[in-house]
């Protein structure tokens, strides 16, 4: 799990009425009858999270010796709760994966334009790796092109790479959104809140589409939302990702990120002002900007492969079992990791994962006793989330049911021990119609809904849940609130705080047996009346006009009756 926020209900109340608003139609959308849904099973889940959390499967490391002991846990629990193997008669999707360890960095040269050759160092200067598995990139006199936020929407009439062929050059490219100073959400590209075109990764992904050389991104602490400290230790030592059939020959040779002083000096000796360039950057109709430099860099690169894997499983549906609702949790961690002072060395990933692989057991449960759905209801525990959504993204370009065929789902990812909240925390905002089924079910439970605080730092692109999305699968992405039934949203901020400090990514996060388990079973129980809607149901949602992944949901069910 990427770090968690820590939140209030900034603007709840505005919020709540977007969401019972909703989006024009959602309201007629064809919602599955409201019923009680059966108990959560704490008991159950106690177990599932006690056993995965143990030092016996060492931190539930991908590729370790004990994933197949934590597999073998998963699927015991999958069957033991009535699930089928969803995979062609298979519990497993084999997830293959390429690790890159880059070393031995030239300075990235810069010459031509005014004045003398630059040349910046790797680290302090800039950080750099390749996409394409090979073990030494060399790129020489690429030109260097500033493209603004590298951002090629046509839904919104905007193409930051309008009128120029990108093969052979290097894009330099803006962080976030042209719109992401903005106090509010008002703007093109929603303000304030990150879409998924101000994503790094975004961005990554379509300078390779335009047939660029090289990417570069300018670092800005804000925008960024965090500093060059955690982009130079992103980018350092293994990098992950999943293997494809042509080893990433058609992504670009290198990406990286420069610091903004850099590249101040960098535009400076292209006769170029980077705060203006900026400023132009951020209008309707920006066009590139050859910057008359020529760059050059070469590293190498130590490759290593292995194979991890998805668990599937599925209760078949009675009318529709062609038509798929997913229910979704990662269930690797960390394995071994750097000891605390007593020398304990396992990270084990309790509250993450564990609790979410344990919240599709009880769902599974739940759904059994429930009855059979019209449409099928699938359970997805993937692997390397924590190495960056590999599990997820794997399934999603190799998907086990359809993507057009998906209606939509419930991605769980770490629920705090503690008590119930008088609030949901949406992450993501109201993206989908899937907020006609939020808005009732929070009516039903008497819960305020709210967004996530600091929606600039685009949480809803940063679990698993967003390789389906951005492939135009509608999916939730909720955690009950900050506001605590039992010492209101003091108690509720401590309850994270503490997470964040004391046990977040470290030996600490363990199971024990006084584990306050209303809260998590809250969210369960608020799944449960998510994805059962959408089980019973027989309308699609939609995302939102305008949103980013509308257009591509519109043309994966283009063809569907």
């Amino acid at each position: 799990m990427f770090l968690p926020r820590i939140g209030g209900l900034a603007s709840a109340s505005l919020f709540a009425l977007s969401l019972a608003a909703a989006v024009p139609g959602s309201a007629a959308l064809a919602l599955g009858p409201t019923a009680s849904p059966p108990p959560v099973n704490e008991g159950l889940m106690r177990e599932v999270i006690k056993t995965l959390a143990s030092d016996d499967l060492a931190g539930r490391g991908p590729a370790s010796g004990e994933e197949q002991a934590t597999l073998e846990e998963i699927v015991a629990r999958f069957k033991a709760a009535g699930l089928a193997p969803g995979n062609k008669g298979s519990w497993y999707q084999d997830v293959p994966t390429v690790t890159m360890n880059a070393s031995d960095f030239s300075p990235l040269s810069v010459r031509g334009g005014k004045g003398a050759t630059l040349s910046f160092l790797h680290g302090r200067d800039f950080v750099a790796g390749s996409y394409r598995v090979v073990p030494e990139t060399r790129v020489k006199d690429s030109d260097l092109v500033f493209v603004g936020y590298g951002v090629n929407a046509p839904e919104l009439g905007w193409n930051d790479y309008a009128g120029i062929d990108m093969k052979g050059k290097t894009a330099v490219i803006l962080v976030n959104d042209p719109d992401y100073a903005m106090e509010t959400e008002d703007g093109p590209f929603k303000g304030r809140r990150m879409t998924y075109y101000g994503r790094w990764t975004y961005k990554f992904e379509e300078a390779a589409r335009q047939g660029a050389t090289g990417a570069i991104l300018v670092h800005d602490t804000f925008p960024a939302a965090y500093g060059w400290n955690v982009v130079e230790s992103s980018w350092s030592g293994d990098q992950h990702f999943v293997a494809t059939p042509n080893d990433g020959a058609d992504q670009t040779a290198f990406n990286g990120w420069i610091q903004k002083a850099a590249a101040e000096s960098l535009f400076k000796a292209a006769g170029k002002d980077l705060g203006a360039m900026v400023k132009a950057a951020g209008q309707k109709g920006f066009r590139p900007v050859p910057l008359g430099l020529k760059a050059s860099l070469s590293f190498k690169s130590a490759i290593t492969r292995s194979v991890s894997r998805n668990v599937v499983g599925i209760q078949p549906g009675t009318q529709a079992p062609d038509e798929y609702v997913l229910y979704s949790a990662h269930w690797d961690h960390l394995g071994r990791c750097k000891p605390d002072a007593s020398g304990d060395d396992i990270c084990n990933g309790a509250v993450d994962n564990a609790t979410g692989i344990a919240a599709l057991v009880a769902l599974a449960d739940m759904n059994r006793k429930a009855g059979p759905t019209r449409r099928s209801s699938v359970y997805l525990a993937w692997t390397l989330e924590e190495s960056g959504l590999l599990g997820s993204e794997y399934y999603a370009r190799n998907p086990v049911f359809p993507l057009e065929r998906t209606v939509g789902g419930v991605n769980i990812d770490a629920l705090y021990p503690g008590g119930p909240a008088r609030d949901i925390a949406v992450t993501g905002g109201d993206k989908s119609e899937l907020s006609a089924i939020l808005a009732r079910v929070a009516k039903e439970l008497d819960l305020a809904t709210g967004p996530e605080d600091s929606p600039e730092k685009g949480y809803y692109y940063r679990s698993d849940h967003f390789s389906l999305a951005k492939r135009g699968v509608p999916m939730f992405y909720v955690k009950r609130g900050s506001d605590l039934v039992e010492g209101g949203k003091a108690a509720g901020r401590a309850l994270a705080e503490d997470y964040v400090a004391n046990r977040y990514h470290q030996p600490s996060d363990e199971y024990a047996d006084s584990w306050d388990m209303r809260g998590i079973a809250q969210e369960v129980d608020l799944y449960y009346r998510l994805g059962r809607p959408l089980s019973e149901g027989t309308d699609w949602p939609n995302w939102n006009a305008g949103d980013e992944f509308r257009a591509i949901r519109d043309q994966s069910r283009a063809g569907m009756k």
